[in-house]
């Protein structure tokens, strides 16, 4: 068992806009929190942890483990990769942009962790010596991480479990070829398929265990940040150098995890992160799933919620654009009191969201229809980059006739936007390519967008209608996936 005791608790200053000493007491225990967890086999206690530091910092700095390596320090690059195993499995995530506070109860893997105690390399790591998948090695440990992660879980789509690992002296191919070559490799016995340790959290740094606890404790503290994934609100430490305050952790909130399909409504709880959402929306809406295997990376989507993706108010956030265009809503809870109003509404400019302090995201329902959604998402790499443009159609067709659309857009506005005089513009109006001139007056109504790093305004105006005309073609059976063209 190993202990830390905590001499670098944040005891003062105190974050200034949180009023001075209000609300917070004077002992370093009302900032800095108690966590048990499993450290490549051994049990580990930490007292006295400032709650937002990160996974990746205390590994290097506090256990000397720099096997685990910081490249981008913000969840792009893959050189960070652990494994963490629950009740629910392994998966691979940035330490980097993860909170301990978020691994209460679970099991971390290193990469030094991966060989047995009787010595040996593990198969992955026996594989990129053979298959000469290394040179520099800065990016090897993240890659092997990931790879010993998709061994246990059975992911064979390398190209897809690999898509958050960057490289840049090697190149893609024998990494590759060592994934493919470890497939079928036993996985070593002493690294748990899951993982159960019952703690419980103490500090002020909260972790509620259900949503009732969270409502309780929120509408008492309605100032407080609240962490989910991490994903975004990680930058804000790591990149920004922000003190976040009195924070709620809610990765142990259970009872806003579930998913529930029934004839009606799919209804995501607010924690479901992407990984777990993409299985189940798969069948029902494809062009959704499609869009989410683009959506970040693997460690990214493993941590990512639906709740905080939609919290957030990015413009840029690529689910908003979907649930919109499928008529979901969000449902908000304050204490006791519930509303739900349509994920459309909850977006009201910039930086702003429709949202009491106090207020939180509970879930969000997409009612049951006929699947008529394809999502398109622009963005300068295929894989783990931010949308210039992410257009979601969801327009229904009888008798060659436009009956209904709904069309949303992420990074054409300071808020994910429905383009409505352009919906208006193509109801009623026959299915076929003449739609496309009769809309394209409308869409320099619905949008001005900014030019930026990432696309020009005329673009990303001229691409949104480019969208709507691949929707239309594809809808009549022409080849429109650049993946499926070839020369």
């Amino acid at each position: 068992m190993h202990v830390f005791d905590g001499s670098n608790c944040f005891a003062a200053p105190l974050p200034p806009h949180r009023g001075g000493l209000a609300g917070w007491g004077n002992a370093v225990d009302d900032i800095c929190m108690t966590l048990s967890f499993h450290l490549n086999g051994d049990r580990v206690d930490l007292r006295d942890v400032p709650p937002t530091t990160t996974l990746l910092d205390w590994l290097r700095i506090d256990r000397g483990l720099t096997g685990t390596k910081e490249g981008c320090n913000e969840g792009d690059c893959g050189a960070c990769t652990v494994m963490v195993t629950g009740e629910d499995g392994p998966k691979a995530l940035n330490a980097c942009i993860l909170f301990l506070p978020q691994l209460q109860g679970k099991s971390v893997t290193t990469v030094e962790g991966l060989t047995p105690a009787e010595g040996g390399l593990h198969p992955v790591q026996q594989a990129m010596v053979d298959e000469h998948g290394s040179q520099c090695g800065f990016c090897t440990p993240g890659f092997v991480m990931s790879m010993a992660t998709a061994q246990i879980t059975g992911e064979a789509d390398h190209d897809l479990t690999l898509a958050g690992n960057l490289c840049r002296c090697t190149g893609y191919a024998p990494i590759i070829r060592a994934a493919d070559k470890a497939v079928t490799a036993p996985v070593p016995a002493h690294l748990p398929a899951t993982f159960r340790m019952p703690v419980e959290p103490e500090g002020t740094a909260f972790q509620p265990e259900t949503a009732d606890d969270l409502a309780a404790w929120y509408a008492m503290h309605p100032q407080a940040t609240l962490v989910a994934g991490a994903t975004d609100l990680g930058l804000h430490v790591t990149k920004a150098m922000r003190d976040l305050g009195e924070v709620a952790f809610l990765n142990r909130c259970a009872d806003l995890k579930g998913i529930e399909v029934t004839e009606t409504e799919i209804r995501i709880g607010a924690m479901v992160t992407f990984s777990e959402l993409l299985p189940v929306i798969t069948p029902i809406h494809p062009g959704f799933a499609t869009m989410l295997k683009r959506f970040a990376s693997v460690q990214v989507r493993n941590a990512a919620t639906v709740g905080g993706n939609i919290a957030n108010g990015s413009p840029i956030g690529d689910s908003p654009p979907a649930f919109i265009a499928l008529g979901a809503q969000v449902h908000l809870r304050k204490g006791e009191e519930r509303r739900s109003l349509l994920v459309e509404e909850f977006f009201l400019e910039y930086g702003k969201q429709d949202r009491a302090p106090g207020e939180f995201v509970e879930a969000i329902s997409i009612p049951r229809q006929p699947d008529r959604l394809a999502c398109y998402k622009l963005s300068k790499r295929a894989d783990q980059d931010i949308s210039a443009v992410c257009g979601c159609f969801n327009i229904t067709v009888e008798d060659g006739v436009v009956t209904d659309a709904k069309i949303a857009f992420g990074g054409m506005a300071g808020v994910p936007k429905r383009a409505t005089a352009v919906e208006a513009a193509i109801t009623g109006q026959l299915w076929n390519e003449t739609i496309l001139a009769t809309a394209a007056p409308a869409w320099a109504q619905d949008f001005q967008p900014l030019s930026d790093m990432r696309a020009s305004a005329d673009y990303r105006l001229t691409s949104a209608a480019n969208m709507l005309e691949r929707y239309l073609l594809t809808d009549m059976g022409q080849m429109t996936t650049l993946a499926e063209v070839s020369a």
